[in-house]
């Protein structure tokens, strides 16, 4: 009498490791020599910046005990979140290779609208801002008509706005240069004395690791459902578990003291909300593909001329957004809103954090983290009672170091193959 063998088939290998000449990173040592692998290759992601503000933080904190305080911390969030709006913008511009250098002058004159109907016609605040953002979109979409009926380059037609909204600033606050907001109003109190409860920052946070748990949880998942590897559900659970406690325990920081202004909780909404629609819409994967070749997208079906027009529309609506919370936190509109240094932090935020020049690279991270490098810069300077010549001086700096290492990353990324 015989038994039957029985034999266990072999498994079948997954797609991206199905040729004996890909190497698999397995244990620790296997992805940090991956992750080098990555970094060689030119695929630096948030790298130079993380690398960069945790110096700044180390010698500002070193000269003065009081820059890592959650009192300066809070000071910079107020701060932070009107530029970063208006950086936000510049980063939907640039991801499909074009700029705008109206920002600063569409903010300053979206405050003064607002301060205008507000102030001295009498309309509800809400009404104001409605019209202020209204008007960013319409300086947008007459952006997006020069660049595709008439082949001007937005970097001319942009300069030319700048000029011209400036002066229709000036034109707007009329002879007086500045209107006073109502200090006790909500919009006013929004940039000076409004935190979030403890309770909903911490919930907040528990949440968005929830989220982004299930969002890994569904990449895996569809990953695995056509053959392709992923990471383990332990190393899932574990990477969104240690970043939801970091962000808690910053949160528990913030709240030894005032806590998180809900103007810094708007921004992070709008940064979640953009980097959704760029990484999880069709419209994100259009933008992507038309920054990085417009020629492409063209034939692969795109049309070329709306995912333009939005960019520019979406980028004035934001940089109006931006100045609304600009009037917000001084409390006026006035003819030196949206100048001065506006539009270069507003640029430089969006470049530092990441975002190419070159199109077709960025997130809307770039702007929240190139954002905080600017502030840290200026708040450190100030508390060391330093002249702001440095403050641009650095910044600057800081800018062409940026420029230099997305230029140096982009060639790294074509010598490999992965551009």
């Amino acid at each position: 009498m015989t038994s039957a063998k029985h034999t266990t088939a072999p498994a079948t290998p997954l797609l991206d490791r199905s040729d004996e000449r890909y190497q698999v990173a397995t244990g620790v040592m296997g992805s940090i020599r991956s992750f080098l692998d990555r970094v060689r290759a030119g695929d630096l992601g948030s790298l130079p910046v993380v690398v960069g503000l945790a110096i700044i933080w180390t010698v500002f904190q070193s000269i003065n005990p009081i820059f890592l305080s959650s009192q300066n911390l809070i000071n910079m969030l107020f701060d932070a979140s009107t530029i970063g709006v208006i950086s936000l913008g510049i980063v939907c511009i640039l991801m499909v290779g074009e700029i705008d250098l109206s920002v600063g002058s569409v903010s300053g004159f979206a405050s003064a609208i607002v301060g205008v109907l507000w102030v001295n016609h009498g309309w509800p605040v809400g009404l104001a801002i409605a019209a202020a953002v209204a008007t960013g979109a319409a300086i947008g979409l007459l952006y997006a008509q020069l660049f595709n009926r008439f082949g001007m380059p937005s970097f001319v037609s942009t300069l030319a706005g700048l000029l011209a909204i400036l002066g229709a600033q000036l034109y707007v606050l009329g002879g007086t240069g500045s209107i006073n907001l109502p200090y006790d109003s909500p919009l006013v109190n929004l940039g000076q004395s409004v935190f979030m409860p403890a309770w909903l920052a911490y919930t907040v946070v528990a949440l968005a690791g929830g989220v982004m748990f299930l969002a890994g949880f569904r990449t895996a998942a569809r990953r695995r459902s056509v053959g392709l590897s992923t990471e383990s559900l332990q190393q899932l659970l574990l990477r969104t578990l240690a970043i939801t406690v970091v962000l808690e325990l910053i949160t528990l920081y913030f709240y030894q003291d005032r806590g998180i202004p809900w103007m810094f909780g708007i921004f992070m909404g709008l940064v979640v909300g953009l980097d959704y629609l760029l990484k999880r819409t069709q419209w994100g994967r259009m933008v992507n593909a038309v920054g990085g070749n417009r020629e492409a997208a063209r034939r692969a079906g795109i049309d070329v001329h709306k995912i333009y027009s939005s960019a520019f529309v979406l980028c004035a609506v934001l940089a109006a957004f931006g100045g609304v919370l600009a009037s917000s936190r001084l409390a006026s509109a006035s003819q030196q809103a949206g100048t001065g240094d506006v539009n270069l932090n507003a640029i430089a935020a969006a470049v530092i954090g990441g975002t190419s020049l070159f199109g077709g690279r960025g997130s809307a991270y770039s702007a929240l983290l190139g954002i905080i490098v600017i502030q840290s810069i200026s708040s450190g300077l100030t508390l060391l009672d330093l002249s702001s010549s440095l403050r641009y001086m650095i910044t600057g700096a800081v800018l062409a170091i940026a420029v230099i290492v997305d230029s140096l990353a982009r060639q790294s990324r074509v010598s490999h193959g992965r551009a």
